[in-house]
């Protein structure tokens, strides 16, 4: 995406966690700062100099949620326009450490839950965020 100017806007690395619980569920989140405040989307953020995605994906949510997660693979990967910026935002498939553990919003978040297939059409989401995640076979069934 170019400037008025012509040169490309920087990337800002940015991660995402697909987080199912045992029951089926996707992890959520409520977005308590811009953008997206008051949407629910998947948890993540930036990743901070010298981190991997990994690592960037246990930090983010563990501060938004509480949750210890282990990162696996690449889901998809999107850029997604940001004032001044491209946030380059790659989702990783993520497996919770303990399936027993109740998430607690902390950090940016609002609000946090795990939602059922039948939940996420009545949330107020991220734009594309569940179509995105329905294109990748991400979402639960």
């Amino acid at each position: 995406m170019p400037t008025a100017a012509g040169d490309p806007l920087p990337l800002v690395a940015c991660v995402g966690a697909v987080v199912l619980d045992g029951r089926g569920r996707l992890l959520l989140v409520r977005r308590g700062t811009e953008p997206g405040r008051g949407l629910w989307s998947v948890p993540g953020g930036r990743v901070e100099p010298g981190e991997s995605p990994a690592a960037a994906v246990e930090r983010e949510v563990r501060e938004e949620t509480g949750l210890a997660v282990r990162a696996g693979a690449e889901v998809g990967r999107v850029r997604v326009p940001g004032p001044g910026v491209v946030y380059d935002v790659v989702d990783l498939a993520c497996t919770l450490l303990d399936l027993g553990a109740t998430p607690v919003a902390g950090d940016d978040a609002d609000a946090v839950t795990f939602a059922a297939a039948a939940d996420l059409e009545r949330l107020a989401c991220t734009p594309l965020l569940l179509e995105t995640l329905r294109s990748w076979g991400a979402l639960p069934s």
